[in-house]
């Protein structure tokens, strides 16, 4: 995973989670993604610049979107169907799959647990912690973790998806995109503003 990481700084300075879409939670950290794939997996490696930061959740599907968050929600074909990935500073996962917030089902912590990970936080739960903090996490996420299609190879495939940053339980809650989500109120749960990646 440390040459993963690696190979993925090599990439440049990344692309910005920076949209800020809803009035009322307007801090914004600086967080930023680089994005590649293999043979098997999909690579990501997020960077993070907050005031505010803490993991306290450390099981498997536990709501880590209440922790300093971040998420990759992506839908590999035009089926409706997506996947959720979500993962606070130490690593800790939570991955659901269906059509929308409404049938959004959890996935067996097997599959979760497949998804290799590098954090610069440790893997120790923490509370809150204030400052000029920095943090980077790196995944690797197995194309088999997609259940429900058949996703053998990515090489100039389309996937739809969107990159979020988000601090539920903060005590200066933010919710950050990378592709703008036009709800009235804070909705990850919503393909229909997801952006296009495009594996070539």
């Amino acid at each position: 995973m440390a040459e993963v990481s690696a190979r993925l700084d090599e990439l440049g300075e990344g692309h910005a989670i920076g949209t800020v879409n809803w009035e009322s939670f307007s801090y914004r950290p600086e967080v930023k993604f680089n994005i590649a794939y293999g043979d098997s997996e999909i690579f990501i490696k997020y960077y993070v610049r907050e005031a505010h930061t803490k993991a306290e959740k450390s099981r498997t599907n536990e709501m880590v979107c209440e922790d300093s968050c971040v998420e990759f929600f992506v839908s590999p074909a035009d089926d409706g169907i997506y996947y959720n990935f979500e993962f606070n500073p130490i690593g800790t996962a939570l991955m659901g799959s269906g059509h929308g917030r409404h049938d959004s089902a959890r996935t067996d912590a097997a599959v979760v647990d497949g998804i290799r990970r590098l954090t610069t936080m440790g893997h120790e739960p923490f509370a809150e912690i204030s400052g000029d903090i920095h943090w980077s996490l790196t995944l690797a996420i197995p194309l088999t973790t997609f259940f429900h299609h058949k996703v053998d190879s990515l090489a100039g495939r389309s996937f739809r998806a969107n990159f979020y940053k988000c601090g539920d339980k903060l005590s200066n809650p933010h919710f950050v995109t990378w592709n703008p989500v036009g709800t009235e109120k804070p909705d990850y749960h919503r393909p229909e503003y997801f952006g296009v990646l495009i594996f070539i």
